[in-house]
């Protein structure tokens, strides 16, 4: 008999739906004891924000520093840049448009938690280093392994990433329906809830445009370097975006997005080396997620969100989600580092981080490989006279 296998998304949903039913129906006692739980995972994934991101960004650095000069700085500069435009636009949209929608239902400062409602008992896990000494390490090791082209360090850290690989796919992963079930459950029983899902779901509405909206100016832009029609270049790439819509991995949908990319005029040897690389290093789609979600938390909660401070966090963040679509939740993952240590989120405001990312996960993987095939053709266009052999002999 096969066993019925419910995907990461429903048993979040499932896990948010169970909250807020059974937050108003369960006793304080039952509530503590998720409250519990919550308190022990959420100092254990505090624990591994710093190991998630020396173990996936350390060695994708290092992958990338083995590419073809100039092609690989082109490439990585503008799949960065259109990442943190990416943020800019979520930013600059959400501070016109979020405060008049968060006013209308109300923050959550106003309200308190029941002083009872603590852990019955705490469980310290310290980090090792913090969040930025994480992302030193890993631009360190990573360059230092391309450069010296050493073999042990580069086998040691791949089993390390393994090990961080396993421990996302096989213990955080599995949890996370829980954690976020007793983070609802929570809010509920606080009367919070309400005013999270009233806020949110207005929120949502508005990352859908700025999603459509990235990926049109993507390919104007494209399609004016190229001089072709920016339009007609978007259609062709629809089966990677629909590929992604249904595998919510960049990684799966390489070969797709390599096939589309090639129909739109790409050289097969840009092509072959562009995809496969923006799919790691460009998070267009995350970004803007990521940074929409986060500015309405911190306009809920009361928290910093000037311009200065989301900048420093998106500048940072475009460096820690490198490598995380090679990983289910890797790039939300490492976006907890800078969330807590930039944004001063505690472990509750990165649970909702985290269900929200979820929630939209496969529309933010489809804006980002759809986005690949434009940056494709804008390097293709610089690079066309030599191909990528000749680009790594110069």
């Amino acid at each position: 008999m096969k066993t019925l296998r419910i995907g990461l998304l429903p048993r979040i949903l499932i896990a948010i739906v169970l909250g807020i039913m059974l937050g108003n129906l369960l006793t304080m006692p039952l509530v503590r004891i998720f409250v519990t739980f919550n308190s022990i995972f959420s100092q254990f994934l505090g624990f591994m924000v710093p190991l998630i991101i020396v173990g996936l960004v350390a060695p994708a650095i290092a992958d990338i520093g083995n590419g073809a000069g100039k092609l690989l700085i082109v490439t990585v500069l503008i799949a960065y840049a259109d990442t943190i435009l990416a943020g800019l636009l979520s930013y600059g949209v959400g501070s016109y448009f979020f405060p008049s929608m968060i006013s209308g239902v109300g923050g959550l400062a106003s309200v308190t938690k029941p002083e009872n409602l603590a852990p019955f008992f705490e469980v310290k896990i310290p980090a090792l280093f913090d969040v930025m000494s994480a992302l030193v390490l890993s631009f360190m090791m990573g360059l230092g392994i391309a450069f010296s082209k050493g073999d042990v360090l580069r086998r040691v850290f791949k089993e390390f990433q393994g090990i961080i690989a396993g421990v996302i796919a096989k213990v955080l992963i599995p949890l996370l329906p829980i954690y976020i079930f007793g983070i609802f459950l929570e809010m509920t029983f606080t009367g919070q809830a309400f005013h999270i899902v009233m806020v949110f779901a207005q929120i949502i509405i508005v990352i859908f445009v700025l999603h459509a909206f990235i990926l049109v100016y993507e390919f104007l832009i494209a399609g004016a370097v190229v001089k072709r029609n920016p339009l007609r270049l978007l259609m062709n790439m629809l089966p990677a975006y629909f590929t992604a819509l249904g595998t919510s991995s960049s990684a799966a949908t390489i070969p797709v997005t390599l096939e589309q990319t090639q129909k739109n005029g790409v050289s097969d040897d840009i092509a072959s080396f562009t995809v496969p690389l923006c799919a790691t290093i460009h998070m267009s789609g995350s970004m803007m997620k990521i940074t929409a979600c986060a500015l309405t938390v911190c306009l809920m909660t009361g928290l910093p969100h000037h311009f200065g401070l989301f900048l420093n966090f998106m500048i940072v963040l475009g460096f820690c989600m490198v490598a995380g679509p090679g990983v289910p939740g890797g790039a939300v993952m490492a976006a907890l580092g800078p969330l807590g240590s930039i944004l001063g989120f505690d472990a509750e405001q990165q649970a909702l981080i985290i269900a929200l990312y979820i929630a939209m996960d496969s529309f933010g993987t489809a804006c980002n490989v759809t986005g690949d095939g434009a940056i494709s053709l804008v390097v293709d266009k610089l690079f066309r006279k030599k191909s990528v052999k000749e680009e790594a002999i110069a």
